[in-house]
């Protein structure tokens, strides 16, 4: 019996040992965790770029690129500054490489851009008319009432859906980098942000 008590006891102080150890492991620097933060943030941050889209091959070509036909295939948005960025085909920049209505026109699109991908990510679309006002923009059935972003049959009675512009405001998120940006240009000494009206983000998936 007295064999038995002392393994348990043995068995007991291992266990202590054991647990001590686990507690004299220290959490992360906080500059550790603000780096991972950083990083993380900076792989993956949204922007709002402004342009037409258009097909790559043409508008290389308008550049003075030889591009083959394969090019055609491809959309991306000429930015205000020229740049040319490639845009996913997923979920929501599907569209593009869809629907004709939306290329070839101004636009403005909320993306989220990684540093090591040159893709852009669509995660909404905003569109101007002819009087130059902007519209949120993507599909929508009049039956069930549900948005959709690509054409195809609606999800819900397989009907057919039709593209909607509405006036939205851009995401609070974005409006108040608009102020800030703003406010700095005008008093370079201050980076404080002007308050915003808080709205609901629709940035998809």
């Amino acid at each position: 019996m007295s064999r038995v008590i002392l393994g348990l006891l043995w068995i007991a102080a291992a266990v202590c040992v054991v647990e001590a150890r686990g507690e004299e492991k220290t959490a992360p620097a906080p500059e550790a965790v603000a780096e991972e933060q950083t990083e993380k943030q900076d792989k993956a941050r949204k922007e709002l770029l402004t342009g037409q889209v258009k097909f790559l091959g043409p508008a290389l070509r308008a550049r003075g690129v030889k591009a083959y036909d394969e090019m055609d295939k491809q959309v991306v948005l000429i930015a205000e500054n020229g740049d040319l960025v490639p845009l996913v085909a997923d979920w929501r920049g599907r569209a593009f490489y869809q629907d004709e209505r939306l290329r070839d026109r101004k636009v403005q699109l909320v993306v989220r851009r990684r540093s090591d991908n040159p893709y852009a990510q669509v995660l909404i679309v905003y569109t101007f008319d002819e009087k130059g006002e902007r519209k949120y923009t993507d599909y929508w059935c009049d039956i069930c009432s549900i948005p959709m972003y690509e054409i195809k049959e609606c999800e819900c009675c397989q009907g057919p859906i039709r593209l909607r512009f509405e006036d939205r405001p851009l995401p609070s998120y974005l409006r108040k980098e608009i102020n800030r940006s703003t406010q700095r240009q005008s008093n370079p000494e201050t980076d404080s942000a002007t308050p915003d009206v808080e709205a609901d983000d629709d940035d998809g998936k």
